[in-house]
């Protein structure tokens, strides 16, 4: 659907009826050049060497010669068999007896001007010329662009096309979100229904949440839904090179939305332009705050925007200065989170609307799986799953299809080429069943989904949890089981070798980074009680804090370490405990998966004929 323009804005378009004087200069221009070629490189001769000349002169060959500006001979040398030659040579010195000579040898002589070269003409016109064209374009430019040279202040933003539509039912999950713009789209549609109340349209709306959760497509959605002229820009686009550039494209962006109201304006990665004034070290970037200036004033200043709403997306709320945040200004954060379960399933099924599924696909125990993922990850699994079965000349997407692309996404891509000594695998699947074992044994940990050695990204092996729900806060015994669960490989190779190795390295960062938030931050040690132990560290060009604060005594500080050592020491010598008391089911599980190399919570149970292990509270 094509959209009429405004015809009080003049557009700037190619027209070959309009530009044709441009056209035919260029053409003369070409011309021109050919021409000066063509002529500069005209036959003038044999060009011969001044002490030839002499010597020719002398033994009676030279015929008639004309001399040009005193420097250059051009002449005709008569040959013994009465044959003519045209020469030309260059006088490199003032040769006073070249006129006695040439009388006597009876040589006819003439003089000229020496012509400019016409290739030298143009050569000499071509800044004029460029000059022309850089003063006509700008002229034009102006007339075209408001007064503008080179259009510089003219916004970036462009309108919304209705073939793109995008509406809310797109949008799987963000119930929440969707429901506060939905507000915003009916008022659109009938600003009466809240008026007449004594409400007020919301000048600014900010979504606020971690990249891939849907911000930019929940705008697109708004725009779709609305109706009306829907204005998108980066914020980016509004800062460049030439001062006062940001500031004329925000007056410009709002003029059009003026023209156009009611209407949206979407302002992409807005922490681009709105980050606080005056923060880092070094000073501030003065171009930047007088477009985040601008902003402020058109977004609430004297004059009045009825009708025009504007739309902001940004995942650094944090950097934003104070007074974007206001209300009058951004009058409201809707907050898009990360899906839950139910609405990662949603998503997963949008986007697997176009592809050839097969039967055994459960998109349940895909989303149960992926906890922690976003829509654009789950868009980019659904992908790599449709392009694993396409690698394989399947005709449909299976379950081995989507697992498949789960792990090479969480976990990295499977290095099957990486050749281990039977030794190193042999440790590996000891460690890895350390971690495996543990799930079964331990009461409060999520179900095993699977332990492999095959390598994935850093790993040569990992023992991945599958939850049964999405948790928003975690219990003390959960995160004590946890720690145990991280030590699982530790303490099996110390079983088994009486020695560790380095790949226990990330097992024990995880532990130690655990039981430190437990003391500090969770309040969770008996000891130190309650008490939150330093501040989060800030960035340093939000202009606050450099490094950590620490706000506690030495002694404080002792008693920390203290308490770390005793959680991590208790859980590591607990998993001691059990690993050597299910010593055979070790080395049973280890030995097995040295031989099929991945084995699934299924598998486990069978080869040790064990329960699957469930939820605490689940029947």
């Amino acid at each position: 659907m094509n959209q009429e323009r405004d015809p009080k804005q003049p557009q700037f378009q190619f027209n070959p009826n309009s530009n044709r004087f441009a056209l035919i200069f260029l053409f003369a221009l070409i011309t021109l050049f050919i021409i000066s070629f063509f002529f500069s490189s005209q036959n003038t001769g044999l060009e011969i060497p001044y002490s030839t000349f002499l010597s020719y002169l002398e033994e009676g060959r030279v015929d008639s010669v004309t001399i040009l500006d005193q420097f250059e001979i051009r002449g005709t040398l008569q040959s013994r068999d009465g044959e003519r030659t045209l020469f030309t040579t260059k006088i490199p010195y003032y040769d006073d007896m070249l006129m006695r000579e040439l009388r006597e040898k009876g040589v006819r002589v003439s003089g000229d001007v020496k012509g400019v070269s016409p290739l030298r003409i143009v050569l000499e016109l071509i800044p004029w010329i460029i000059g022309f064209l850089f003063i006509w374009f700008m002229f034009r430019q102006m007339q075209v662009g408001g007064n503008k040279a080179f259009s510089f202040g003219k916004s970036r933003a462009r309108q919304y096309q209705d073939g793109k539509k995008v509406m809310f039912a797109d949008v799987a999950g963000q119930e929440e979100a969707k429901n506060e713009l939905q507000e915003v789209v009916e008022f659109l549609k009938n600003p009466h229904k809240f008026t007449r109340m004594g409400a007020r349209i919301p000048k600014g709306v900010l979504l606020v949440g971690m990249p891939g959760t849907g911000k930019t497509l929940l705008a697109r959605a708004v725009a779709g839904e609305a109706g009306v002229p829907f204005f998108h820009m980066s914020g980016s686009d509004f800062v460049e090179m030439f001062v006062g550039v940001g500031a004329a494209r925000v007056r410009d962006l709002f003029d059009q939305g003026r023209k156009h109201a009611p209407c949206i304006i979407f302002i992409d990665e807005l922490d681009a332009v709105g980050r606080v004034r005056g923060a880092g070290y070094g000073g501030g970037h003065d171009e930047r705050e007088q477009t985040l200036n601008q902003l402020l004033v058109e977004m609430d200043g004297f004059e009045s925007k009825e009708g025009v709403i504007v739309l902001a997306a940004t995942n650094r709320p944090d950097v934003l200065d104070p007074a974007l945040l206001r209300p009058g200004r951004f009058d409201r954060q809707v907050v898009v989170d990360m899906p839950d379960v139910k609405e990662r399933e949603a998503i997963l099924r949008i986007h697997a609307r176009k592809v050839p599924l097969g039967e055994d696909v459960d998109f349940e125990r895909i989303a149960r799986g992926t906890a922690g993922t976003s829509g654009a990850d789950l868009e980019n699994l659904v992908n790599e799953a449709a392009l694993l079965a396409a690698r394989k000349n399947k005709g449909v997407v299976e379950m081995e299809d989507f697992e498949e692309a789960r792990d090479k996404i969480l976990m990295g891509v499977a290095r099957k080429s990486r050749v281990l000594s039977r030794e190193e695998k042999e440790k590996t699947a000891y460690h890895e069943s350390g971690h495996a074992l543990l799930h079964f044994l331990l009461e409060h940990v999520d179900p095993l989904h699977k332990v492999t050695i095959v390598p994935r990204g850093r790993a040569l092996g990992m023992a991945v949890s599958l939850p049964e729900k999405d948790e928003y806060s975690k219990s003390k015994s959960w995160l004590m089981d946890r720690i145990k669960v991280a030590f699982g490989g530790y303490a099996a190779e110390k079983i088994v070798y009486n020695e560790t190795t380095t790949g226990a390295k990330e097992d024990i960062r995880q532990a130690t980074e655990i039981a430190r938030r437990m003391v500090c931050e969770w309040g969770m040690s008996e000891t130190l009680g309650p008490v939150a132990l330093g501040q989060e560290e800030e960035p340093i060009f939000i202009g606050k804090e450099i490094a950590r604060h620490k706000d506690y005594s030495e002694e404080t500080a002792r008693k920390i370490d203290e308490e770390i050592r005793n959680i991590l020491t208790s859980a590591l010598n607990e998993v001691m405990n059990l690993l050597g008391e299910h010593k055979e089911k070790l080395d049973v599980l280890a030995r097995t998966l040295i031989e099929r190399e991945t084995l699934t919570e299924e598998d486990i149970c069978e080869l040790l004929n064990m329960r699957p292990r469930r939820v605490p509270g689940e029947a």
